[in-house]
Order: structure tokens, then sequence, then C-alpha cells
């Protein structure tokens, strides 16, 4: 999740003056910050919303649909808004749209699901706008030796707004007076009707303030004295979608992308219902939050280790052996209880950390003039955050919610094999 902000296009700028750059960074990587909270957000308000509307699981997987369905059918359009009105506005506008997307959940609050949906997708639809426009500035705020680092600060800060918000969203959100289900089942309709109404407009306040807070934001955008940025694509032959796939490490890096982020945001969207199970851990949703910041938090960690440890060792070892890791913790989960259960599924993040950056790069290796295709391809599979919480969500509501982790296992166990069998690519001549 934290991770999607690195698909950024193939570009390269010529700064317009020399120096100056330090508070437009600063703004950029706030930017980073706020792309992260707001998407881990979404694990808090699923198990709220599902609550609120006693919805089954793959009701409440929608909200990853509509979510990141928008990266995935916004991406493309864009590219296509960016090129017409240059990266700087183009930032702007995705942040405006992202607030209003924030804004929206003020009536959603009042009027149902559906708006909630509406909501989530004009938000994501914000977001991948924002990526696509603004990844490119931390490359030319500055000298180009030390654009590595300024992306290790930013993608540093965007780890931290996904571990930051579960605990916020679970002080501001969840904290609010939550009944347990024994308390609810006394309730006469109409009571537990009010009590609903109470809980959806417990969103409103935060929401409204990120809406204020991205609106900021973009005023900022606007304002700062920013470089040109020209398109490292424009002139030279233009290869295909289906070129780009002729490659089959690119083609298995496609489909690994898919699977590690439907895997990834798959455990994030039902680990408050799991730590939540009498037989895990029992906990209420507020303290369950907690858990989901230190899955994050995890993943912010194992970035740290994983870039000292992948200095000796290959890209594709380190990936095999976290995702081996990661169906041994998960597989753990399915069949444990209590604290056991409770610290492997929250241990994944920690494996999780190296994964995405590690199949982008793998995947788009010696693709030469036909790396711009290879990026829009694996951003595009992104898509699996979409379409992977569904399938578990399908298993949790006919099998049980312990049993449904069996997808995200599955998911990692192609992840496990895209590492073996590339394992030494970077030693093949």
């Amino acid at each position: 999740m934290e991770h999607y902000s690195q698909a950024a296009p193939v570009a390269s700028g010529q700064p317009s003056q020399t120096g100056g750059y330090t508070a437009p960074l600063v703004i950029v990587t706030i930017l980073f910050f706020m792309w992260g909270l707001l998407t881990s957000l979404n694990d808090v308000l699923i198990p709220h919303l599902k609550a609120v509307y006693t919805l089954t699981y793959v009701q409440a997987m929608l909200v990853q649909f509509c979510f990141f369905g928008a990266y995935f059918i916004v991406s493309l359009p864009a590219g296509m808004l960016i090129k017409k009105i240059g990266y700087q506005n183009g930032a702007v506008a995705g942040l405006t749209i992202a607030a209003a997307g924030c804004a929206l959940f003020y009536p959603a609050a009042t009027s149902g699901y559906t708006l909630f949906l509406i909501a989530f997708f004009v938000l994501a639809g914000g977001i991948t706008i924002l990526q696509v426009a603004a990844n490119p500035y931390v490359a030319v705020l500055g000298d180009a030796r030390t654009a590595s680092s300024r992306l290790t600060l930013t993608q540093a800060f965007n780890s931290l707004g996904t571990t930051v918000a579960p605990f916020l969203g679970g002080m501001l959100i969840l904290g609010g007076g939550v009944l347990s289900s024994v308390d609810l089942a006394q309730l006469s309709a109409d009571q537990l009707k009010a009590y609903n109404a109470a809980q959806a407009t417990a969103v409103q306040g935060p929401y409204l303030a990120l809406a204020a807070a991205l609106l900021v934001l973009a005023i900022l955008f606007a304002l700062a004295r920013l470089p040109k940025i020209v398109d490292a694509e424009q002139g030279g032959a233009q290869g295909t979608f289906a070129d780009a796939l002729k490659h089959r490490h690119l083609a298995l890096g496609v489909v690994a992308i898919f699977l590690y982020v439907g895997g990834e945001v798959s455990i994030g969207s039902f680990l408050i219902n799991f730590l939540g199970e009498p037989h895990v851990a029992g906990l209420s949703a507020a303290d369950a939050a907690h858990y989901v910041g230190y899955y994050w938090m995890g993943a912010m960690i194992g970035r740290f280790v994983g870039f000292v440890v992948m200095q000796k060792v290959s890209p594709g070892k380190a990936l095999a052996f976290n995702a081996a890791v990661v169906i041994a913790l998960v597989l753990t989960a399915i069949f444990s209880h209590g604290d056991v259960a409770k610290y492997a599924i929250v241990a994944v993040g920690l494996f999780n950390s190296i994964m995405f950056p590690t199949i982008f790069s793998m995947a788009l290796n010696k693709l030469g003039p036909l790396t711009g295709q290879g990026s829009g391809l694996l951003c595009m599979a992104i898509v699996g955050g979409a379409l992977v919480p569904f399938a578990q969500g399908l298993l949790a509501d006919h099998l049980s919610l312990q049993l449904s982790f069996f997808v995200p296992a599955a998911c990692y166990l192609f992840i496990l094999y895209f590492g073996l069998k590339y394992a030494n690519m970077y030693n093949e001549k």
C-alpha cells in the first residue's frame, strides 16, 4: 500500500533555476505522507462501515474495489491530462480532486454506503493523478546524483503515513463509544438505527480536516516555484504494451505485482476483524487498529533492513526468502489461535517491506526503450488490490474469516516462484 507512489512515469527535468528547492521538496514530502495516510485509513474504515451497515465481507471489500479500481481506470487518462496541462497543474488538479473525495465523506455519513463508495473512487482518482504528476519532482528537485536518497526520504514519510493512520483512525473514528455485540443485541430497532447513524457520522470531522489539508497543499503546490519537467519519452521509436509483454520476466512481474498488492491489501483489510475474533485476540476495533499500525510499521522498518541486506544478497533471493516467511506466517495465523495467530499475521508487514520495489525493478530489468510501457503495465496491475480482497471476502463469508487467509497465502506462493526463477537475474550477462 505504502509504496504505490513509486509508480511514476519516465521523466526528466531541467530546473528553471538553481538551488532553493527545500520548500518545494518539503511540500512533495508532505504529499507522500498524505498518500500513505489516506490509503492506510481504509483498513480502519472497512470494519467500521461493515458494522454500521451490517455488510457481508464481500460487500465491505467494495471499499478496496472502488479505491484500487481507480488506479486501473484513471492511470492512463491521468497521463493524458498531465501531457495537456503540465506536471505542476496536474499535481494541483490531483490534490483538488482528492480533497473533493474527502469532502464527500460528510454527506455520505447521512446518505448511505453507496455515496461512501463514490467518495473512495473520487479520492483514489485524485491520488492517482497526483502520483503521476508529482513523482518526477522528487528526481528533479536537486542534484541528480542524490535523487535516490531523496526518493528514500519521501518513501520513508509515505511509510510513516501508513503507520500513523491506523492509530489516528482508531482514536478518532473507532474510539467513540463503540458497543459490544452483546450490548447491540439488547437495543431496539429504533435505538440500533440511531446508534448506527451516530457511528457513521464519526468519519465526518476527520475527513473534512483531511480535505482542508489537501486544499492547503494544492494552494502551496500552485504557488511553489518548480522546475519544468520534460517527458523523456519524446522522440524515438515507441513500443506497445504487447511488445513489452513479449519479455517473459515483465509478464510474470505484472502477475506478481497484481498478486502482491492484492495479498498485502487483503491482509490489511481483514486485520481488524481477524484480531476481533474471540479465539484469536478478541480485541475491540479501536484496540485492533493499533496492530494495523504495527503491521505497516513493520513494513517501514523492513525497508531500512532490506536496504542494507540487499547490498549483499540478490534481489530475487531476498524476494523468495521473504515470500517463504510470509507464507509460513500466514499459515501459522490460519492454524493457530491467541497470541501466536495475532503476532504471526502482524509480522507479515515486516517481510512485505521489500517486495513491491523489488518486483517492480526486476520486472523492468533490461527493457530499454520499452521501460515506459513496462512501468505502465505494472502500475495497472495494482488493480490486484481491488480484486484479491473480493476473493478473500467470498471465502470469509462462505467458510470462515480465518480460513479465508488461504487466499493471500496463495498469492505469495507465486511471488516465491518469481523470486526463485529470477534469483540470478543480475548475474546474467
